[in-house]
């Protein structure tokens, strides 16, 4: 990548973002931004009680990654977000039309192992599967790249690096 973009690390829950994020970010040399720390108390309280959020409940937490991300552009950046649906990973581009997507991918059954042994968070693996039916993979005319999440995070944040190299 020759200038600094805007890097969104995106997948279902369980997959590495907030591991993986920051590790692409120091690696880039560029701030990392959370995507968990814009969620409004409302939607955390929602998905702590198990229940998936519609897409009404992401519109404002995807605004405030958009806004963060476009404050980052021409600097660079990395944010973490589901960005599970082509409509929301439209609605980041239209916020911050630079943003190029880290999809990190995984066997389900990996993620669920994962999910099972993190502590502190809010969402439930009971969520995964809601998670998995709402994905819908980068297309081809989406400026980004898909990384397996199989190995150290160090392994999957070489992958990450090296796909996003090889962007125009």
């Amino acid at each position: 990548m020759n200038t600094p973009h805007v890097v969104v690390v995106m997948g279902v829950a369980g997959t590495g973002k907030t591991t993986i994020g920051p590790l692409l970010a120091a690696r880039l040399g560029v701030p990392y931004a959370e995507g968990d720390d814009f969620h409004p108390q409302a939607n955390i309280a929602k998905m702590s009680a198990g229940s998936p959020l519609t897409d009404e409940d992401r519109w404002p937490w995807l605004d405030a990654i958009g806004a963060w991300a476009d404050g980052r552009t021409g600097l660079g950046g990395v944010v973490s977000s589901s960005a599970l649906k082509r409509s929301y990973r439209d609605r980041l581009r239209v916020a911050a039309p630079g943003v190029v997507f880290v999809h990190l991918t995984g066997d389900r059954k990996l993620i669920e192992d994962r999910m099972s042994h993190r502590q502190g968070h809010f969402m439930p693996t009971a969520l995964l599967d809601s998670q998995f039916a709402t994905l819908q993979p980068l297309e081809q005319d989406e400026a980004g790249v898909a990384v397996d999440v199989t190995g150290s995070p160090e392994q999957i944040t070489e992958r990450a690096v090296k796909a996003l190299a090889e962007l125009p």
